[in-house]
């Protein structure tokens, strides 16, 4: 069987101050870096986990989470590649704005259906704002009408699953001296777009999945890659209770 380890990075500055973080890139809180070494910590306590390749986003809060995780599990040697496809959603015009304010100026059900809804993007990004990609040196061999200014989960997905196919799959296929679990550290809607083409969760259902921040959820995958067992490692009612956390969020 194939190993799989998706990470969402530790609370970012813009997590702990509830603000949509999308493209834009902030440190890790103190609890988040403690987050990020609890999680290594998991991973090394995992009996017959042996990683042996990490995929990133090219995002600060998940570089630095990984780079923690794996110092703390002793794997800090890991090849890692690295691409904007991984990113967080672009959250388009909402980028750093309060949550909870903006429910109260949108109204509930209007930022519910941004936030998770599967299909409906928030307004775009205008043009020369802090928060527009075009001019990050992180995406200067991106053709610029490839990058998004505003993003819904399905955009997600449709720009996390080519990387899945190209990069990840390989990796998870790979046998002899390059086999072992493939560990890809990312951010709460690029690994829910995983976890929907993984589980096959309908687009309807893939509302109501929260990604909390530094609990490693591991599956064992056949050759086939479909899913022979899915779990967050160490206590599943703490996991439980950071994924209804997320869901507060926006009040």
């Amino acid at each position: 069987m194939s190993q799989l380890v998706l990470l969402r990075h530790g609370q970012s500055q813009w997590n702990a101050e509830n603000l949509f973080t999308g493209w834009y890139d902030v440190a890790l809180t103190e609890q988040g870096e403690s987050e990020a070494r609890e999680a290594g910590r998991l991973l090394a306590a995992e009996p017959g986990l042996d990683l042996r390749v990490l995929h990133t986003s090219v995002l600060a809060r998940a570089i630095r989470t990984a780079n923690l995780a794996l110092d703390e599990a002793g794997r800090s040697w890991l090849p890692t590649r690295r691409h904007w496809r991984l990113n967080e959603r672009h959250y388009g015009d909402l980028q750093g704005k309060n949550k909870k304010e903006t429910t109260a100026q949108f109204g509930e059900a209007q930022v519910k259906e941004w936030r998770r809804s599967y299909a409906t993007p928030p307004p775009p990004v205008a043009p020369g704002s802090e928060h527009h990609p075009v001019g990050d040196p992180r995406y200067r061999d991106v053709p610029a009408e490839v990058l998004p200014t505003t993003e819904c989960l399905a955009d997600v997905v449709d720009r996390a699953l080519p990387y899945w196919e190209d990069a990840i799959v390989p990796d998870l296929l790979a046998e002899g001296p390059r086999g072992g679990a493939v560990l890809v550290v990312a951010h709460g809607n690029s690994l829910r777009a995983l976890r929907k083409h993984i589980d096959g969760i309908a687009d309807d259902d893939i509302t109501g999945l929260e990604i909390p921040t530094g609990i490693p959820y591991l599956y064992e995958l056949a050759d086939d890659l479909s899913v022979v067992s899915g779990r967050y490692l160490g206590d599943p009612d703490a996991a439980a209770a950071a994924a209804d956390a997320v869901r507060r969020q926006a009040g």
